[in-house]
């Protein structure tokens, strides 16, 4: 059973714990309510300005609920559909203008590699000498995104997956609920008014879906990572770099793929046990401001070299998922091709590097 199948099936035997229904039509049911919820808290968060606010009010009510009753786990098409979207919206910024300023990014890159070596150091020192954590786990749980990646890794290699969920899912929820309105409270990215785009119609829509479509189910039989996602992108970018398709998906498709990403990591919490989630409450924090301290120092730099706001190269650089920080990116109004290129590259990264590394790694805990 993969990871996902198991998670699924946690999920499931949650429900039926709590004396939920098991018939079709209350999946349905339950679905629904998982995806209302995460609507009614970026709705809320609109409705109050907040920065982001599809995306950060609809994690942050799911996580919240997830806490106090665990919710279903929506079923793999709703997620495949969902990244399939969000591929496609990111893939939408590779403008022919955009491709051109692309060509200041390869020393933004080089900047981001020796961050993320960086970013794993730091983090992994302060879990091994602080949390006492063997070097393993301590760089697993350090490793900036990637986290289907890690936890496959994780499990490969016998690490302690309850712990390094929550280091790593932690420092996603925060990223995603706090990042923009520090961003907008300091007054690194203040309010602009939103920029006029065209907007796709239906039928290239569906062209732009099918190509994508076609892409990941190709990247899926070479047994690359996250085809969907990679494949939408792909296509996406290919498209619009080209000049072939000009203009965006919907306002009113690009907010349900920001709620439904949202419900996707809010509801992740449930499944972590209560006391592991407390208890390892104030290593992750630690964590946490050794990533971003680490990171948020690279980015000066970076964004410098690539002629971005320093705010893009902030979201950029921080240690959070590809889809959830690209969608913010596009969510704030920042470089989404700037930002999603170097989750890309991070990403990649990770899958190729992490298991050479975690192999040469001791996995003994340091004595007490």
């Amino acid at each position: 059973m993969n990871a996902r199948a198991a998670s699924q099936q946690r999920g499931r035997d949650a429900m039926a714990r709590f004396g939920y229904p098991s018939t079709q039509f209350a999946v349905w049911w339950r679905e629904a309510v998982v995806i209302g919820i995460a609507a009614v808290g970026g709705a809320l968060f609109s409705l109050l300005g907040a920065p982001a606010a599809w995306l950060s009010g609809s994690m942050i009510l799911s996580a919240v609920v997830a806490f106090i009753r665990p919710l279903p786990v929506l079923r793999r098409s709703w997620f495949d559909s969902t990244v399939l979207l969000s591929g496609t919206i990111i893939g939408s910024a590779a403008t022919p203008e955009a491709l051109a300023a692309a060509a200041r990014y390869p020393g933004s890159l080089l900047v981001l590699l020796a961050g993320m070596a960086a970013i794993m150091a730091a983090t992994g020192a302060y879990l091994r000498y602080v949390a006492r954590w063997s070097w393993v786990d301590a760089l697993l749980a350090a490793t900036p995104g990637a986290l289907a990646t890690i936890l496959a890794v994780a499990q490969a290699k016998g690490a302690n997956i309850g712990r390094i969920s929550v280091v790593q899912l932690f420092r996603l929820l925060v990223l995603v609920a706090f990042l923009p309105s520090a961003m907008q409270m300091t007054g690194l990215h203040p309010d602009l008014p939103a920029s006029v785009s065209v907007i796709v119609g239906a039928g290239t829509m569906l062209v732009l879906l099918l190509s994508g479509f076609a892409v990941g189910l190709v990247f899926e039989r070479m047994g690359v990572a996250a085809p969907m996602m990679f494949g939408a992108t792909f296509a996406s970018a290919v498209l619009h770099g080209t000049g072939m398709i000009q203009g965006t998906l919907p306002p009113q498709v690009q907010i349900a793929v920001l709620i439904m990403l949202g419900a996707t990591m809010g509801g992740r919490i449930a499944h972590i046990p209560r006391n592991e989630l407390l208890g390892l409450f104030p290593l992750a924090a630690g964590g946490l401001v050794v990533s971003l301290a680490v990171a948020f120092a690279f980015a000066w730099p970076a964004a410098r070299l690539a002629g971005v706001s320093y705010a893009s190269a902030m979201t950029a650089f921080a240690p959070g998922g590809l889809e959830a920080m690209a969608m913010l990116a596009f969510a704030m109004g920042l470089d989404t091709l700037y930002v999603g290129s170097h989750h890309l590259m991070r990403f990649l990264v990770i899958g190729f590097a992490m298991p050479f590394v975690i192999d040469r790694v001791k996995a003994d805990p340091p004595g007490r």
